[in-house]
This record gives C-alpha cells, sequence and structure tokens, in this order.
C-alpha cells in the first residue's frame, strides 16, 4: 500500500525521470526524436521543479521547450555545419568540436547567467538553494544550445551539471531524480565516447 501511494504521488516525477533518460539515450545515437521526448521531459519537471521550488531550474526547463524546438529544426534542417550526404543528398548537421573564440563567447555566457539568477533568486524569491539552483541551471543553458548545434564538448559540461544536480536534488528529496541524474552522469560517459566516433574536426 506505501508503495502504491508513493508512486500516486510522484507519478509526474516518475515520467520525468523514464522520459529523461530515453531522452539521453537518443542523445547518444544523435535521433531526432530525442527532441520532443525532451519537449515532453521539460514539460513534467517544469511542474516538479515548481513544486520543489527550484525556480531556476523550472524556469531552465521553459528554455529547453525553446531550444528543443530549435534544436528539432537545425538537425532536420542540417542549419550550420552540414554535410552532403551523396546517397541520399541530404543536409545533415554533424558533429563538431568547440573553437577557442567560441568557447570564450560561452564562457562569458554562463557568468553573466549565473550572476543574474543568482542575483534574482537570492533577493526576490525564496530560493533555499539560489548559488546552486543558478550554477546548474546556467551552465545546462549552454550545454544544451551545445547539444542543439552538435558540439561535442557539451558532453564535458553535462558531467559536471549531472554530479552537481545530484547532491542538489538529493537536498531536496526528490530522490527520483536523483536516480535519474546519477544515471544521466554515466551515459554522459558513454557519449563522449559514441560522438567522439563520429566527430568531425571543423570547429565552430
Amino acid at each position: 500500500m506505501a508503495t502504491i501511494n508513493w508512486l500516486s504521488n510522484n507519478y509526474i516525477e516518475i515520467f520525468g525521470a523514464l522520459a529523461g533518460i530515453i531522452y539521453v539515450f537518443l542523445e547518444i545515437r544523435q535521433n531526432l526524436w530525442l527532441w520532443p521526448v525532451g519537449i515532453a521531459t521539460s514539460a513534467a519537471y517544469i511542474w516538479i521543479f515548481l513544486s520543489g521550488k527550484l525556480y531556476a531550474d523550472m524556469g531552465l526547463q521553459v528554455y529547453y521547450l525553446v531550444i528543443s524546438v530549435l534544436g528539432w529544426y537545425w538537425w532536420l534542417s542540417g542549419t550550420g555545419n552540414v554535410v552532403i550526404s551523396s546517397s541520399s543528398e541530404k543536409r545533415k548537421l554533424h558533429v563538431t568540436r568547440l573553437s577557442l573564440k567560441t568557447g570564450i563567447i560561452l564562457g562569458i555566457m554562463f557568468l553573466v547567467l549565473f550572476v543574474i539568477m543568482w542575483l534574482v533568486l537570492n533577493r526576490l524569491t525564496d530560493s533555499p538553494v539560489p548559488a546552486a539552483d543558478s550554477f546548474i541551471t546556467s551552465l545546462s543553458i549552454i550545454a544544451t544550445w551545445m547539444l542543439a548545434r552538435k558540439i561535442y564538448e557539451h558532453w564535458f559540461l553535462w558531467i559536471i551539471i549531472n554530479v552537481s544536480a545530484s547532491i542538489l536534488f538529493f537536498t531536496r528529496e526528490l530522490y527520483p531524480t536523483v536516480i535519474l541524474y546519477i544515471v544521466y552522469c554515466a551515459m554522459s560517459f558513454v557519449g563522449l565516447v559514441e560522438w567522439k566516433k563520429s566527430i568531425k574536426q571543423n570547429v565552430i
């Protein structure tokens, strides 16, 4: 009975966790279906993080909804660095390495986002963990943009994010989500290996 009650009280979080695992699996495989699955996952976690008073993370899920639509379009249309398949003559966005210039720009953007979010959460909300929430959210914004552009190094950011998030969500007693992020972390290492097999030497 206790198990049934727990499942009924946490079904949205469980759905979000399972959808999230499928999302990362599709990401590793560079499968276009990762984007609609990501939209469903984000919708679930908007509610979860609102309930847990993790406002920056909730806002991050809204961003995920937007970037998922863009990523879906970029991957489908091959916008950006592309290759032309001789067999199908279709444009395809391919995996690239991060350039120093783009890395510096993204680093600056991360710092700006972190400071702004931390100030807002610390002064205008009742968030119990404004610094940690802001750090994870800011870095996730950068990593998701890099994913949408198929930049290989985004996997390194996800490892940092997933470890940090696991600790944060454990303190907030979001245990299914903790399990999810531990799985995410393990899958990030798999993603590093798999994406490297198809990497191009281009930088953006």
